[in-house]
């Protein structure tokens, strides 16, 4: 599954001339195209309305509504190319509306791309596991600092250590009943590799969160792919971030409705008692 706009500029190059002139259009200018109808887009690319309806069957879209309706739902979710850059000389509101649209756009992509059936397997795997070990480094070491938090949820001994010494030792000592979370947005962490590479060895199960194919996600026994639009040559990443912690409360969640009324009746009464404390 890819975006409307992803698809444009990934077909862009093998489209024919007039269709490009289409394609360029909507990637020029996404929102002035989404007030057109065929027509109206057909004269301002310059060419005809049949132009159109096969630039819409080459990006994968079976008619001309249909296209218009993802074109609609991306730009109303601000995806990358419907929105400038950031740039130096952005004053605070422009910058608050991107890093807005950027974030909301990145999360909707990693849920449309999200695999339930992994997601299944993980809690699956997460209920059979006697403890659980989370590891990350940067700000995917800050997402397994919140997973551990979350261990009422779980149900079960949660630790994650900050130092890699302290991961790695944990994970050695893993037994066959052991789950080992590693978070990489990137997949190619080397401590986070050599990390979950231990807790394999020594007989421990590992369930992945990245963002994509990657060293990690193929030597996990469980992959999630929490796939988004982020730049990380430039900044830190942080849309990664986000919907890696969303993945977690999906997971956490998920085991906790697993355990029954008798386990949600307990995390009821933890948080109830906690209340009164903060009163």
């Amino acid at each position: 599954m890819t975006t409307l706009l992803e698809a444009i500029v990934e077909r862009r190059d093998s489209l024919r001339p007039a269709e490009r002139k289409v394609a360029d259009l909507i990637l020029a200018d996404p929102a002035r195209v989404m007030d057109l109808n065929m027509a109206g887009l057909a004269s301002a690319a310059g060419t005809s309305e049949p132009t159109v309806m096969r630039f819409c069957s080459a990006i994968g879209y079976r008619g001309f509504s249909t296209f218009k309706i993802a074109l609609i739902r991306a730009v109303a979710l601000g995806q990358p190319w419907a929105f400038p850059a950031i740039m130096p000389g952005d004053d605070v509101p422009n910058l608050v509306d991107k890093v807005f649209n950027h974030t909301i756009s990145g999360l909707d992509r990693a849920r449309g791309l999200l695999d339930a059936s992994a997601v299944a397997t993980a809690i699956d795997t997460i209920i059979k596991a006697s403890d659980i070990l989370f590891i990350g480094a940067g700000s995917s070491g800050i997402v397994a600092q919140d997973a551990q938090q979350k261990f009422p949820l779980f149900g079960k001994a949660c630790q994650a250590p900050v130092d890699y010494h302290m991961q790695y030792i944990a994970a050695s000592l893993s037994s066959p009943q052991t789950v080992t979370i590693a978070i990489s947005n990137s997949g190619r962490t080397r401590t986070v590799i050599d990390v979950a590479n231990a807790a394999k060895a020594a007989g421990g199960k590992v369930i992945s969160i990245t963002g994509g194919d990657s060293p990690l996600s193929r030597l996990a026994d469980v992959d999630i792919r929490a796939s988004t639009f982020e730049d990380t040559e430039s900044y830190t990443p942080t849309v990664s971030r986000l919907a890696a912690l969303v993945i977690v409360d999906i997971l956490a969640t998920g085991v906790a409705l697993r355990g029954g009324e008798s386990s949600l009746d307990r995390i009821l009464a933890m948080k109830q008692g906690l209340v009164r404390r903060q009163r």
